[in-house]
């Protein structure tokens, strides 16, 4: 193996957290933000690029960064290094309540493709980078533009879903529809492309969007029912106005106190 071989265990049930064993000289990845607790012991280091063996050098940690840059993330990652003799622990938590998803990278041919936001963190030598659609109507309306990440190597990987996780396995030929938001992965085989809803009242009333995503197996996809942007609008729409009072939500109270104290803004 090229990445390093790690135990784990995952803790919790809606805001769950994952303890990552580290023998002497192993290592964790991890995206800023992420990381709960660490044993003593434990070295912490900032590194500049995809957190892989073959960034070593100046030009393979320039591209592992510009790889970064397009995602949307950092240019820099953390890793965790066990420098002493015995075994030490480092965890990482969920950033909203949801599931941690363990990829073993092995078993799906060495290659998985997410949600660039889905990734939380990967034995040291496994590649965060991206995935470039190749078609035009993916990369204009799957809510994720042209690119994805993609996780490869030969080690474990962890990934986030929000609420809870459904796993499809699809076989050759075989379809599902999913909202665009709600995918968190899939393995290298599904062909993912993205189509129109199509009828006049469901383009217009429906209020699920114009398009969904199509993933054609075979292959494994996974689903989450909480996308993070979901759960942000809905508390974006719940958040009372700057300067204004609580009246009473979803019900007619609320419009009429709102004439009544004159805070009828248009």
């Amino acid at each position: 193996m090229t990445a390093h071989e790690i135990d784990y265990r995952i803790f919790g049930e809606e805001m769950q957290f994952v303890e990552i064993e580290l023998d002497p000289q192993e290592g964790v990845i991890a995206e800023a933000g992420s990381f709960m607790m660490m044993d003593d012991g434990i070295k912490m280091e900032t590194i500049f690029g995809d957190g892989s063996k073959n960034d070593s050098g100046f030009l393979g940690k320039i591209l592992g960064a510009g790889k970064r840059i397009l995602t949307g993330e950092s240019l820099f990652m953390t890793a965790f290094y066990n420098n002493l003799s015995g075994k030490r622990n480092v965890s990482f938590a969920s950033p909203y309540p949801g599931k941690i998803v363990p990829i073993d990278l092995t078993h799906f041919g060495g290659k998985f493709i997410c949600q660039k936001d889905a990734f939380l963190c990967a034995a040291k030598g496994v590649s965060v980078g991206i995935e470039f659609s190749k078609r035009l109507g993916r990369g204009l309306f799957g809510g994720e533009g042209f690119i994805m990440q993609k996780l490869e190597g030969d080690g474990m990987a962890f990934v986030h879903a929000g609420g809870t996780m459904a796993k499809k396995e699809l076989k050759a030929g075989e379809t599902l529809r999913v909202d665009t938001g709600c995918i968190v992965g899939f393995t290298k085989g599904i062909d993912y492309d993205i189509e129109f809803v199509g009828g006049i009242k469901n383009t217009i009333f429906g209020g699920e969007g114009l398009f969904f995503a199509k993933l054609q197996g075979p292959g494994t996809v996974y689903v989450q029912s909480l996308p993070f942007s979901r759960l942000a609008g809905r508390v974006l729409a719940s958040a009372p106005r700057a300067g204004g009072k609580d009246k009473g939500e979803g019900s007619i109270l609320g419009g009429l106190g709102d004439l009544l104290d004159g805070d009828n803004r248009f």
